[in-house]
């Protein structure tokens, strides 16, 4: 069986097991917190972040290089797409959502509203939490767009895209930066994500010393 190293907050790692339910690869969890820096894990990946999913001597780093090993060892369920320009399409949103999301939101708010609190003991900076909010609205007001051309935000059929998209808002909304309202498009395709049991499992979960928001795994919120 496969297993995978993961931190429960951590977006990459939360995109790596949707897809894999998804795909109904099975898998073992391990959860590892990469600023504890251990010496089995980074030996297992220098960079020392998660996830890392390793299987005998087979051990796969990234969770783009993942993604991709499933993508040309398993014929069933595809998610890039069935067309070149679909699957570039939909690699162009990974890459938002791993990239620019990430950088803009995600980072700030584990930074200011995670790793400050849980592990630093140190105070948040308001400052940093308000302009990462900010960007988390003008990010919704892009899958607002998206949503109305196409039935998913990589086209008319459910992919990776979504998939990316919904882990790193998951851990956003976790941490309280995501305001949901005057983003009607987003929040009804937000609730369809959370609604399949491939997706719940993640929702369930709760740092210990850091609970979410009360309508952080309700469908109608």
């Amino acid at each position: 069986m496969w297993r995978l190293h993961h931190f429960t907050l951590c977006p990459f790692s939360r995109k790596v097991r949707f897809a894999l339910a998804v795909k109904g690869v099975t898998h073992e969890l391990l959860l590892e917190r990469p600023w504890e820096k251990r010496p089995e894990f980074t030996a297992l990946n220098p960079a020392g972040q998660t996830p890392v999913l390793q299987q005998g001597a087979v051990v796969l780093a990234d969770s783009v290089a993942i993604l991709d090993y499933f993508e040309e060892t398993l014929d069933r369920t595809p998610l890039l797409g069935a067309t070149p320009e679909a699957r570039a399409e939909t690699r162009r949103l990974v890459a938002w959502f791993d990239q620019k999301f990430y950088g803009e939101v995600g980072a700030l708010l584990l930074g200011e509203r995670m790793y400050k609190r849980a592990v630093v003991k140190g105070a948040p900076d308001g400052g940093i939490i308000r302009a990462a909010s900010r960007q988390a609205d003008m990010h919704l007001d892009y899958i607002d767009f998206l949503l109305e051309q196409r039935a998913w935000l990589g086209g008319n059929q459910f992919g990776l895209a979504d998939i990316a998209a919904a882990s790193h808002l998951s851990v956003a909304d976790y941490l309280g930066g995501l305001d949901w309202d005057g983003h009607d498009p987003s929040r009804t395709w937000y609730s369809a994500i959370k609604s399949r049991p491939t997706f719940r499992p993640l929702l369930a979960e709760r740092l210990e010393g850091l609970p979410p928001p009360q309508h952080y795994d309700k469908l109608d919120f």
